[in-house]
């Protein structure tokens, strides 16, 4: 932080306005929008307000609910449960049982054993990764349409998951049908969970920069808009660091004929794209656009980097 205008006080600690809004006022952040979300690093997430441990990864689900989500706590005792009357609902509200940070609210419809779904905003957790592992990173790429950046990148070796979606605009929840219109500020993403340890940021980079084009600006082919932008989002300064040295790398030995647009800016306001987006090339090879614009790339993509393909 630049200042400290820009944090309050919460028990022993300084922390963002917006984080204070949440564990003091009782806030919730935007759907889909928290780092935590699509999280998958083996260790505990404590409490922003204590670092009192409360869940761990290891009863970490994917609920949909575009926040992160556990079928139980850590330990007994780690959180309270409080009776939440507000929007004229009657809910269960969850709070850190050592220092009475709002964390979220408890569901009964969560998978076994429990049946219990604890959903917690993002911003009331600070991740602890298990010693004995580096864990999972994440960064988030625009190379035109999401269906081909989606299949190439997931038979990488050391990628863990890709997720479709929509980012960098100012749209909230924005559908495909508004993300095409070109007037949200989305691009259509591709956010890639990888293990560092597996596969490195410069080659995930060199897969991007090789998918496509980097000199279109706001299209690729016949597809146009600024949803089809080349845009790189960074999940931390490090990202930032060896993308931006990259992108001068490739600028001075002119790869291309004409100047590279691609933006490099933080990841921010990310929504994971609609079910049938997901696997849409594995699942419709039929369709005329997967036909004749996403299959001649995998085909070319699984040529070239055989050798850093999963199973090659």
């Amino acid at each position: 932080m630049d200042s400290t205008q820009d944090l309050e006080k919460f028990g022993d600690k300084m922390l963002p306005k917006n984080v204070c809004h949440v564990i003091k006022e009782g806030g919730t952040e935007r759907p889909f929008t928290g780092k935590y979300v699509y999280h998958k690093a083996n260790g505990n997430y404590c409490c922003i307000g204590c670092d009192a441990p409360l869940f761990s990864s290891t009863t970490k689900f994917e609920s949909g609910s575009g926040w992160p989500s556990f079928y139980d706590v850590i330990e007994s005792g780690a959180i309270k449960e409080v009776k939440d009357m507000s929007y004229g609902m009657e809910r269960i509200e969850i709070r850190c049982a050592k220092c009475d940070a709002h964390l979220g609210h408890v569901f009964e419809d969560g998978p076994k054993p429990t049946g219990l779904r604890y959903c917690v905003n993002s911003v009331s957790l600070d991740f602890k990764a298990a010693e004995e592992e580096g864990g999972n990173e994440e960064i988030t790429l625009g190379a035109g349409c999401f269906w081909c950046v989606e299949t190439c990148f997931k038979e990488l070796e050391g990628v863990i998951d890709v997720y479709p979606g929509y980012a960098g605009g100012k749209t909230l929840n924005p559908t495909y049908e508004q993300v095409c219109s070109g007037t949200t500020g989305h691009a259509e993403v591709a956010r890639i969970v990888f293990d560092p340890k597996i596969i490195s940021v410069n080659e995930l980079l060199e897969l991007f920069w090789w998918i496509h084009d980097p000199t279109q600006l706001n299209r690729q082919g016949n597809d146009v808009g600024t949803q089809y932008r080349s845009v790189i989002f960074y999940h931390n300064e490090a990202q930032k660091e060896i993308a931006s040295a990259y992108l001068t790398k490739l600028e001075k030995e002119k790869v291309w004929d004409k100047p590279i647009v691609t933006e490099l800016t933080e990841l921010n306001n990310f929504y994971r794209a609609e079910q049938y987006h997901h696997d849409y090339f594995a699942q419709h090879p039929e369709n005329q656009y997967c036909q004749f614009v996403v299959k001649p790339k995998v085909e070319k993509f699984r040529k070239i980097f055989k050798e850093k393909l999963k199973n090659h």
